[in-house]
Order: C-alpha cells, then structure tokens, then sequence
C-alpha cells in the first residue's frame, strides 16, 4: 500500500464521515473531497473536472427540466386518482398504484413523481379510512424499481452509463438493463402487495398527529385595552424577539394577518398566536394587557382561511437551508410562510423556532400566505407533502403535460432504434420544449437542481482518484483474493453489496462513482464483461429500501407516513435480499455465463 492510497482512502472516509453525520451539504462535502484530493497532487485539473463536461451528467440536468415540465402540468395527479379508482380496497388499490408508477419512474426523475404524489396518496387514503403508512413505502419502493427499466429511469443509471463511455466502453442501450430491471419490479411489486404490505405498520402522519395535540405548541392570548402597546408594532412591542416563542398569526375580528410583520400593528382585540416552547407562556401572561382566553382553545383549523392554509413539507437534502436556522434564512419574507413547528426523526423539536438547525428530512409544519406555493426557490428546498389548495392548472398546463410525454416518447423511440444518442435527444426535448413555449427559460433555470449536479460532477472526479492512485487496483485485488476461492458467483455478490451499503450510508450517484473503477478493475483481472459489472454497480446503487437516509423519495414519505426507522429496515431488508439474488442471478447467467 502506498501513500497516495492511504491519503486516498483517508479522504474518501473523511467524506463518508461527513456525509452520514451531515456535517455540511452533501455537495459542499463531496466537492471539498474533490478540492483536497486535487491540491494535493493525486488527481490533475483535467480529471477534477472531467464530471463537470460527462455526457451522463449533463443528460441528468436536461431530464430535470423535463420532469419540471410534466410536473407543473399537474397530470400525475389525475392519472394516480383516476388509478386508485372511488373505492378503498387495500392490496388491490396498493397494486393498482404501484403498476403504473413503476412504469412512469421508467421514463421519468423517480423523485418528482414521489413529490407530486404523496399528498395526493395520502388524501385518498383518508377518504377512504386507509393508513397512509401502508401506501407511501410502497410509493417510493415502486418509483425505485421502475427506475431499473431503462437508461433514464434514475440519474445513477445515466451516471453510470457516462463513466462507461469515459471507459471507452459502448455504454448501456435505452433498455439493457429491463433484462433485470423488469423481473426485480415485478418480484418486487408481488412482495409489496402481499408479505410486504402485512409487515407495514398502521399509522398517521406527523400533521395529523399534530392537529390532535395542537395545545402542545399553539397558544392564543388576548390583547386587552390596558395593553400598553396598543397600536404600536410587534417590532416596539418587543414580540419579535422572545425566548422560545414565536408570533406566527395575528386574529383582528374577521381579518387573520400571517405570516406576522415586525411592522404589523397590534390593536386591542386582536388573539396573537404563537407556537414554539409554550411552556414559556407564562411570561407573556405576565405582561399587562395580555391574557389566555381560557373559552377557546386554538387549533389548526383555525387558523386557516381563504388566504393561507397549513402546509407539511419535507426539507430536501439539496435545499439552501440545511444548516441554518430558520431564523438566519428570513423564513417569513423568502417564503410567506411561518414555520409552526419541526419534526426530525418523527420527534417535535422543543423550543424556539427561529432557532433550530434544520437537517435533510426535517419535516415542517407551516402556516403559509397565498404566495407560499409560487416562490422561486420551493421546488429545490422542500418536497409538498400535504394536500394543499395548488393554484389553478388551467386545461392548456395540461395540454402542455401531455404534449410533453408526446415529445417525450418519440424522442424515446429514437434512443431506442439509435437514431441519436440519449444526450442529443434529451438535448432536442428540451429545445422543442421551450420553442413550444411549453417552459420558460426562467423554469428551465428553477428546474435544475444544481446541488445534486454539483455532487454527481464532484464524484466522478473522487472516482477518478480512486482510480488514479493506484486505490481500486488495491481493493480489487484483494476482493479477488478474499472472493476467488468461492467462485465468480461469490464476487458479484461481494461488489453488489458493497455497493449497496455504500449508497445506504451515502448518496447513490457517490456510492456508483466510488465502486465504478473498483468494479472494472475486478473486471479486467478476472476477464469478466464490463457491462455486466456495471450492471451490478448501477442496481446495487438504485435498490436502496432498507433506510429513510439513503434515497431521496424514502426521505419524502418518511414523515407523512409517519414511519419510524425500524420500518424501513423490516420492509426494506427482505426486498433487499429478492433484488440482490435476482440481479446478481441475472447478470452472470445472461453475461458471464
């Protein structure tokens, strides 16, 4: 072992480190590791950069602004409900979704379908006396094996696709990889709707929870005439700054003012709302002129009006909030919304709102104002997770969704009869899409989630310096010396499992990257296909069913299900064991022989 692979693994580790105690971002993470790793001298500028221009990288910020496209158009949500039809039948309704949405995650961004679709699975689950928790797993699990049909099914699939033809190899054709994509759907699916679906627990989500338990962070006092105060701001109040309370709602008579402005007046009359540490109450109570009004008891029903509403959402692992208070970001003025209270880990977290570092996952409850839903940043920093009152999509949006999966497929077409490559044909989608008018540049930019292009671009030059340093060589040879004397068969398994562990502790596209040279450096000793190693890599890099953490779409339906970490790994582990024996089966009778 030499000390450029020491350092190596030392960085790479380091990295790991950070990303499952989420230290930082994880683009920010990944992209120190590429810094460090290129001044110290392991990789040169070239291959630093060399994600920056991959074909597989560019191919995944294309598709983001097609999957916004569709997004926006709102025919997700009419497909799903005209899917789950008017009666509530368990297994058979679960089935009836999880079909089609395999197929959808086929074509599509795996994580704007969960998105778009949890509230509208969770009310139909209401309406018809349902637990959300026995549909939302099986939501996110579907839209993860559907994602193995075809090249575009996940941004790991074209990732790896783009480090192949960096390897001066063919590359995956549009669908190769439904050879084992299709069996481990369908073995997938049937595990879901009949072991599966008895293995999920009955619950309801955190917001329900709440509604039922609003006393423990709601509380109203009354502004009485003594108040001295009266007419003056909340800022010369001295309401803007308590401890571990927060002033999210004014109630004047008939007019209800939120979010609350360090301007907004305070008249006599007015029921001030607050959320936060209540058990501070007291202090306020205190103070001459406000009181408890012990005839009403506040709830979130009523704080709802026309205007604004109370919304769930799931804060996304590329939002611009992680690691900042709510407070820092000016929650109120970004988003017109007020935060009411933060959940992680299905545990409220006491205290002062403003003050609480937010995480990936973190799910928050908010009361938001009429613009909450159209704010430039909402798509990249949370996932809705909550039926809310959208604004009106109007009979062209949808015309526009459907000339878009029009375009979509016979851009698909050409893939598939190699007319043109998957990069020129995304390249040409959207073209067409913004010369229809079916997106506006300014949607095209909001679409691209530039964290999670930073992390897929930094990656490969990680991998690049696995590779450079002498590090997947190093590895290899000893997974060859450890797995050798138990067969090819034994090895495959070894490298998927790798793999999986990887990209359940970190990001998939990392843990894909990371395993991609160690892969094809077993490849080439043992005279083993290219393709069939990367075909490993790329399933074991998608099937992540055993933790919330390790894929975005289980991190969405996480607190709406209202699921417990324990969940995922009863369901998960099982489905996890089918999909490993069937790909690894599947890759060395059809590639290896």
């Amino acid at each position: 072992m030499t000390w450029d692979i020491i350092f190596v693994i030392s960085v790479v580790g380091l990295m790991m480190i950070g990303l499952i105690l989420e230290v930082a971002r994880p683009d920010l993470i990944v992209f120190t590791a590429l810094v460090v790793l290129l001044l110290s001298g392991i990789i040169t500028p070239d291959q630093a950069l060399q994600g920056f221009a991959n074909e597989g990288m560019m191919t995944v910020a294309l598709l983001f602004v097609i999957a916004g496209a569709i997004q926006r158009s709102g025919i997700f949500n009419r497909l799903l409900t005209s899917v789950l039809g008017r009666k509530g039948k368990g297994q058979l309704s679960l089935l009836r979704m999880m079909l089609p949405v395999s197929v959808l995650s086929a074509f599509l961004n795996n994580t704007p379908i969960v998105a778009t679709l949890t509230p509208v699975v969770r009310k139909w689950c209401e309406d018809h006396g349902i637990s959300p928790s026995k549909f939302l797993i099986p939501l996110s699990y579907a839209t993860i094996l559907g994602g193995m049909i075809t090249i575009m099914g996940t941004s790991t699939t074209l990732v790896v696709h783009g480090l192949l033809l960096k390897n001066n190899a063919e590359g995956f054709s549009f669908f190769q990889l439904a050879i084992v994509g299709i069996p481990t759907t369908i073995i997938g699916i049937l595990y879901l709707v009949s072991i599966g679906y008895k293995l999920l627990p009955r619950r309801t989500g955190e917001a329900r929870n709440e509604e039922n338990n609003t006393k423990d962070y709601l509380a109203e006092l009354v502004v009485e005439a003594n108040y001295p105060f009266l007419n003056q701001t909340v800022e010369q109040a001295g309401l803007r700054q308590l401890s571990g309370l927060f002033l999210i709602e004014i109630i004047r008579e008939t007019e209800r003012i939120s979010p609350v402005k360090s301007s907004s007046l305070i008249k006599q009359g007015d029921r001030l709302i607050f959320t936060g540490d209540v058990s501070t109450i007291a202090e306020l109570q205190n103070t001459k002129g406000l009181s408890l009004d012990p005839a009403h008891d506040i709830s979130i029903e009523d704080m709802i009006n026309g205007n604004n509403q109370v919304i769930e959402v799931v804060i996304s692992h590329h939002s611009s909030l992680i690691g900042k208070t709510v407070k820092h970001v000016n929650f109120r003025s970004k988003y017109d919304g007020a935060v009411i209270a933060v959940h992680r880990h299905r545990e409220r977290i006491h205290g002062k709102i403003g003050n609480i570092i937010l995480r990936p996952g973190d799910t928050l409850l908010i009361l938001a104002g009429s613009d909450f839903l159209v704010r430039q940043d909402i798509m990249n920093d949370f996932y809705v997770v909550t039926p809310v009152k959208s604004p009106f999509i109007s009979k062209s949006h949808i015309q526009k969704g459907w000339l878009t999966l029009g375009t979509l497929l016979l851009m698909i077409l050409l893939v598939s009869f190699q007319v043109i490559s998957m990069f020129k044909a995304m390249c040409l989608e959207v073209i067409l899409l913004l010369i229809l008018r079916i997106v506006t540049i300014a949607e095209a930019q909001r679409s691209l989630q530039f964290n999670v292009l930073l992390i897929i671009a930094s990656a490969f030059g990680v991998g690049a310096a696995i590779k450079a340093s002498g590090t997947a060589d190093w590895i290899a040879s000893g997974l060859i010396h450890f797995g050798q004397p138990l067969g090819t068969l034994a090895i495959l398994f070894i490298i998927y499992l790798l793999t999986n562990i990887f990209t359940e502790l970190i990001t998939n596209n990392a843990a894909a990257v990371m395993m991609f040279p160690i892969a094809m450096s077993v490849a080439h000793s043992l005279g083993l296909s290219e393709v069939a190693l990367a075909v490993i890599i790329t399933i074991a890099a998608s099937a992540s069913f055993v933790t919330p953490i390790g894929y975005q779409t289980n991190l969405i339906v996480y607190g709406p299900g209202g699921y417990r970490f324990k969940d995922y790994f009863k369901v998960g582990v099982p489905l996890s064991f089918l999909v490993m024996v069937t790909t690894v089966l599947i890759v060395k009778f059809v590639w290896i022989g």
